[in-house]
């Protein structure tokens, strides 16, 4: 038997009113004996939630789902979604629970969203359940991006459900309760224009509109100003994800979201030695979602999002895809502006520099990492110090010593500013040797490590003695992620 949560603690069911077509009521399963394993304290606080009571058994229970608020409604959400290229016209939450949508002292209203939390109708065979290991990579790296200022779904809570869950071997099963703007998906609206209802692809799209993108509802064409927003801000956000060495792993339709948050860190990994070729994910053979070609596939997720969204743009089909071409025009540019300001951020350069300088010294800087398959992390940083004088910190990372040095000459003439590039350029990101070296303690019982790892990457830019391991590049060789299902 259950105990109801704090009578503090409301949640909304607005997408399950507004949306019944997408929303199948549902329940958690039972958790056998749950224990809290990781509580970001500032985001309960943030959400209006007090991280003392969420730590209580009644807490707990809120954090798997088996204790919900009266009036809320859990629901698994329906979507589609194109996977590695191929369409699935129905996968939806085979493993996830929207509890409600919560709203903190700034009023704003975000998705509680549970993961791991027992079969639903749409676990086309699967167990529905998650295990201890996934899931804390999904909070050290939602922190971490967080922390990079990189618009991110946020890891509230990891609870160990004491339920022994089969994969490759038995392991500690887990459920995360994880935070997002909401959990709209160009996926989402897939599945909606499947079903041929117009009707309620336009209420999906003042849903979203009202939620993410309000300055589109007072757009001559609101859709289409839907359309543009959402480019926009899938343009910034790959942008910001290339800037820092992010590499997604399983960039499918279903995990491109309408607010532009980065979602679902299952594959996902850091780039050590920079190439554009790298891919982490197992599941990833053909290198569709490598590092360097995130750009292009989040275009291609957004021209499937177009396509859902044909029959709001223009009653003349041949004038709703002009319309849609269009619009996804904006995203290279929009893309590459991003990518040049951070850039020039990065470098240091001054804002009055030429953009074509610019451009040329981020790609030369950029051959020369790759030839010599430097750490891209410690390159930038190294860079602040040779603004400073001292090249040889740089220096020393390279193999072409004569390429390094005539590029160098280059760059510092231009004035770059080590103080910008200090703010650029962080010390410190999830090196996926130490990921795995927390994940696999955490696994065994030992928290320590994890926390420590998080500890550090809560302050990524600010260099601190001691930590030397925690900025140091990982081994070399190849490394592999895997999705945790």
């Amino acid at each position: 038997m259950t105990v109801a949560p704090a009578p503090s603690v409301h949640l909304d069911d607005t997408f399950a009113r507004e949306l019944p077509e997408l929303a199948l009521p549902w329940q958690a399963d039972q958790a056998p004996d749950p224990r809290l394993l990781v509580l970001d304290d500032a985001l309960a606080v943030e959400l209006g939630l007090d991280p003392d009571w969420l730590r209580s058994d009644e807490g707990v229970r809120l954090l798997v789902g088996t204790a919900v608020p009266d009036g809320a409604t859990p629901v698994a959400q329906a979507y589609a979604g194109h996977q590695f290229g191929w369409y699935s016209p129905r996968l939806g939450d085979g493993r996830a629970l929207l509890l409600g949508e919560l709203r903190g002292p700034d009023g704003r209203p975000r998705d509680l969203h549970l993961k791991g939390s027992g079969r639903t109708p749409f676990s086309r065979g699967g167990d529905g359940l998650a295990v201890v290991g996934p899931m804390l990579r999904e909070v050290v790296v939602s922190r971490a991006m967080h922390a990079l200022d990189i618009p991110t779904t946020r890891s509230l809570a990891v609870v160990a459900t004491g339920r022994p869950v089969r994969r490759e071997t038995v392991q500690p099963g887990a459920v995360l309760a994880r935070v997002a703007a909401s959990h709209l998906r160009v996926g989402t609206f897939q599945y909606t224009r499947a079903t041929g209802d117009v009707d309620l692809l336009r209420r999906l799209a003042d849903h979203a509109i009202a939620r993410h993108h309000p300055d589109a509802a007072q757009a001559e064409q609101p859709y289409l100003a839907l359309f543009e927003a959402v480019v926009a801000a899938q343009a910034e956000l790959v942008a910001r994800w290339m800037l820092v060495g992010f590499v997604h792993g399983v960039m499918n339709t279903d995990n491109t979201t309408i607010s532009g948050e980065t979602i679902d860190y299952g594959p996902c990994a850091f780039l050590d030695a920079f190439d554009p070729a790298t891919v982490y994910s197992s599941v990833d053979e053909g290198g569709r979602y490598a590092y360097g070609n995130q750009p292009a596939a989040v275009e291609w997720n957004l021209a499937r999002f177009a396509e859902a969204l044909l029959p709001l743009l223009h009653d003349d089909q041949e004038q709703a895809v002009a319309l849609a071409v269009a619009a996804l025009g904006g995203f290279r540019p929009r893309y590459d502006e991003a990518w040049a300001a951070g850039m020039r951020a990065k470098l240091g350069l001054p804002e009055g520099l030429d953009d074509g300088v610019v451009a040329a010294l981020a790609d030369d800087w950029l051959t020369l990492l790759r030839n010599d398959r430097v750490d891209l992390t410690s390159s930038f940083r190294a860079l602040g110090a040779a603004a400073r004088g001292d090249v040889d910190r740089a220096r020393n990372l390279f193999l072409d010593l004569a390429g390094f040095d005539a590029w160098v000459q280059r760059w510092r003439a231009a004035g770059p500013d080590p103080e910008r590039m200090d703010r650029a350029n962080p010390v410190y990101v999830p090196r996926n040797h130490l990921v795995e070296e927390a994940l696999t303690a955490a696994t065994d019982g030992d928290l320590a490590p994890l926390h420590r790892l998080l500890e550090v990457l809560a302050r990524p830019f600010d260099e601190r003695p001691g930590l030397e391991r925690y900025a140091a590049p990982g081994p070399a060789g190849p490394y592999r992620t895997f999705c945790g299902t």
